[in-house]
């Protein structure tokens, strides 16, 4: 018996598998997530509806806001001017160049274009074609930047105008100008993304817009070159972003396959990282993001650093040659630095309401910069934990760099005041005694608790936020208030008197004391 032998030949072969398109793997992976996160239609709305109510609730605030600041301004603040002049529709201008590229520098740091988490793990591995995959994520940032551009346009328009209130057409061309020209940057800094320019570049551009802007003032109000009234939109503008709009995000669309996928993953890191930051309301690790995303890696030439002498030493040195290599942050300290300078050569802005808080906005945006050294002990604290100094004596050591920084900063920010009163030798003295103000202020805000988001949690129209949230965010600018009562004194009466500089000395020392303070040190115990 003969057992038939096996069939020779080559198998058939197995029908070829489609191979899914981008977009295809996409809905895929929001179809899963959908089903695994438990969302449903209902609460989709929910979060729908609180945002729209939310977002029309701010706009509102916004707007009543800007109307009590325009009905604080006297029609005759500039009577006794004294220096150079600057009409409010030249300084509409350059806030709408600096709107510009604070939009341009955020834009460079955030990608605009990346893919972040699982998504760099899993899709970009794929034999699939990227520009379906990439298409929501080149999209997702120029919507959010139109947005709040057809937001910020108007209110900058609304409150800076001379003429009074805007009609209802002005308001919708000034909002879709605003829109359009904000998701045109970050369009162009996509496609400029795709054509290989580095992202850092991207940013620097827009940080020497925003760094042009006091520069520009103070030369207009010295050459005498004014803008008489805030320009109307040309009917044509519309038309033109919307064509520019269009065209750039046609040039992104065809080259997304040519993103590399080191900057899709770099990009993408540094959204995620910025987004958990604010939901978390973290805002130092919100700073550290942004200024890590536009650093320059590059190896910097080396010091023996023989002025190191002790430990002290060592701690106040690598502050200052933190801040000292920072070109950002220096020119950060000196565009706030001319801020009340550029509002007191406004006639109409020469008005406490409006000077006292841009001297404070300014000096807390310099003082932010000087904390550089702080914020990332306080991110790691290994290398303080090494040297042989107590955590106490840290705590003002760190305030060293601050002190210095904002002393200089307060002497050019309060030298237009001393222009005005008549007393330079008062105003410097004042601004002397109130730096270390900033110092303690700038410690304590690098040293605050995160918010404690395992508590209770409390339902607010922006979502639900931990119990203490507020207090634990005023950290820093509550000693900036209370500390500089004695200088916001002065700056409303025009004058310095003794009694306002012995108070201001009061006052620092308080927030010295209060800002290095520390629980008990424990004590160890020898045999």
């Amino acid at each position: 018996m003969s057992v038939p032998d096996d069939p020779v030949g080559p198998a058939p072969d197995a029908p070829a598998l489609p191979v899914p398109t981008g977009r295809a793997v996409r809905r895929y992976t929001a179809a899963v997530a959908r089903q695994r996160g438990g969302a449903s239609v209902g609460s989709l709305l929910v979060d729908v509806y609180s945002v729209l109510v939310t977002t029309a609730v701010g706009v509102g605030v916004a707007v009543g806001v800007v109307d009590a600041v325009r009905d604080s301004m006297p029609a005759d603040a500039g009577a006794d001017l004294v220096g150079p002049e600057v009409s409010l529709p030249t300084l509409a201008g350059l806030l709408v160049l600096a709107l510009a590229g604070a939009v341009l520098s955020l834009a460079g740091r955030l990608g605009p274009v990346g893919v972040g988490g699982a998504e760099a793990t899993w899709w970009l591995g794929l034999p699939v074609a990227r520009r379906g995959l990439l298409r929501p994520a080149a999209t997702r940032l120029p919507v959010l930047a139109g947005a709040v551009g057809a937001v910020a346009l108007p209110l900058l328009d609304l409150a800076l105008r001379d003429d009074g209130r805007p009609s209802p057409v002005r308001v919708a061309t000034v909002a879709a100008v605003g829109g359009l020209g904000a998701a045109a940057l970050v369009l162009g800094a996509g496609a400029g993304q795709s054509l290989g320019a580095v992202r850092r570049r991207i940013a620097t551009v827009g940080d020497v817009l925003v760094a042009l802007v006091p520069v520009l003032a103070l030369v207009s109000g010295v050459a005498g070159v004014h803008v008489d009234r805030v320009p109307a939109p040309p009917p044509g503008a519309v038309l033109a972003l919307l064509g520019v709009v269009v065209a750039a995000g046609v040039v992104l669309d065809h080259r997304l396959e040519r993103i590399p996928a080191r900057e899709l993953r770099e990009s993408g890191s540094v959204a995620t990282q910025a987004v958990g930051a604010l939901i978390s309301l973290d805002s130092r690790e919100l700073g550290r993001t942004l200024t890590d995303g536009g650093r320059v890696r590059r190896r910097r030439r080396s010091s023996r650093l023989r002025v190191v002498r002790s430990p002290a030493l060592a701690l106040v040195t690598a502050d200052a040659l933190l801040l000292v290599r920072s070109p950002r942050h220096l020119v950060q300290l000196a565009a706030t630095a001319a801020v009340p300078t550029i509002v007191l050569a406004v006639p109409r802005l020469q008005t406490p309401v409006i000077v006292l808080p841009a001297l404070l906005v300014a000096g807390y945006v310099a003082m932010l910069a000087t904390a550089e050294g702080p914020r990332r002990a306080e991110m790691a604290p290994v290398v303080d934990r090494l040297l042989p100094i107590g955590a106490r004596r840290v705590r003002r050591l760190r305030m060293a760099v601050p002190a210095v920084a904002m002393l200089a900063w307060s002497l050019a920010a309060l030298a237009p005041f001393a222009v005005l009163g008549g007393d330079l030798a008062g105003w410097w003295a004042l601004g002397a005694a109130a730096a270390p103000v900033w110092a303690g202020a700038a410690v304590r805000s690098a040293y605050r608790p995160a918010p404690d988001w395992s508590g209770p949690l409390v339902a607010t129209p922006a979502g639900a936020l931990p119990l203490g949230a507020t207090v634990v965010l005023s950290r820093g600018p509550d000693v900036v208030v209370l500390g500089l009562v004695p200088v916001l004194v002065a700056v409303a009466l025009g004058t310095v008197v003794p009694g306002m500089l012995v108070a201001q000395v009061v006052c620092s020392t308080v927030v010295v004391a209060v800002c290095g303070h520390l629980p008990d040190e424990p004590r160890t115990v020898t045999a």
